[in-house]
């Protein structure tokens, strides 16, 4: 059983997508219309762009968001197809799109709008804790005083990222180092993604979304949100966009989701998109037991 897996920001790097721009029979003829939606040419920017600026929310999301989609059509066309659909934060929009909710541009659209609402919100910072369970994490923050720190990425179950206000992830490193954390590494990013703070672009991005037309998915996609499928049956419009409103400011539950898929017997996890960073993350995944518990 095969599942497909999207990257999220992290995996890009200069030269992504090199082999697929020219290739891509999508690409081409829509190539003028990405570029006026994301505002700069994106082929250019992911061939050329200078590892800063690559970095930047604004520009990581859309060029991210496109790359993977020419990995996905790849992948179609060497005869490979999923059961499953997951992808980590932005790359739940890659996973959406391939099961059919929107087209290639909206999904764009949507993409290009939230890396500037979490671009505006230039404060706070995240960084990976490993060598420490959640719990053992949330009790370190309580103890600590560390109130304003939220966890923001369950990825394995010995790394976990927190994400707050600058000062909180500062204080953290003490913290979760006196916890017995085997590392702390601060995450080059410019906000806390995925925490309370992101609360205001989750507000304005709700107000985005009335404007996207959902359409009813074609295959199973995990939610990052809930780390189990979104709703088959019912409106999509009431059923992807509150979930992807709360994306922006909740935990990204990937441990959970790659637990949930090898519990449902998932055994082919092929990381659609540049680099391998899920890959290696879903080998140290193990599968949920009947309680929903790690094995």
């Amino acid at each position: 059983m095969r599942v497909f897996m999207f990257p999220g920001q992290g995996s890009q790097f200069t030269g992504m997508g090199k082999e697929l721009f020219d290739e891509s029979r999508m690409f081409g003829p829509l190539e003028s219309r990405i570029d006026r939606i994301a505002g700069f040419s994106v082929r250019k920017m992911c061939l050329e762009g200078d590892e800063e600026t690559l970095r930047r929310t604004d520009i990581t999301q859309p060029c991210l968001y496109i790359v993977n989609a020419l990995h996905h059509e790849q992948q179609l066309a060497m005869g490979k197809a999923p059961h499953w659909l997951a992808g980590h934060s932005l790359g739940e929009y890659n996973a959406l799109q391939a099961a059919g909710a929107f087209d290639l541009l909206d999904g764009l659209r949507m993409v290009v709008r939230r890396g500037q609402l979490m671009a505006a919100l230039d404060t706070g910072g995240m960084a990976a804790v490993i060598g420490l369970s959640a719990d053992a994490i949330s009790r370190a923050l309580s103890q600590g005083g560390l109130d304003d720190v939220d966890i923001a990425n369950l990825n394995t179950p010995d790394q976990t990222v927190i994400s707050g206000p600058a000062r909180g992830i500062e204080a953290a490193e003490t913290a979760m180092t006196g916890a017995g954390a085997t590392a702390f590494v601060r995450l080059p990013v410019g906000a806390a993604f995925h925490s309370r703070l992101m609360a205001p672009a989750a507000e304005a991005f709700n107000g985005f979304l009335r404007d996207i037309a959902f359409r009813p998915l074609r295959k199973t996609v995990i939610s990052n949100v809930t780390a189990r499928p979104y709703p088959g049956d019912g409106d999509p419009e009431t059923t992807i966009r509150p979930q992807l409103v709360r994306q922006l400011k909740s935990m990204v539950l990937w441990a959970p989701t790659i637990g949930y898929l090898k519990a449902k017997g998932a055994s082919d996890f092929i990381e659609v998109g540049p680099g391998s960073i899920l890959t290696r993350m879903a080998a140290k995944i193990p599968p949920l037991d009947r309680d929903g518990m790690a094995a």
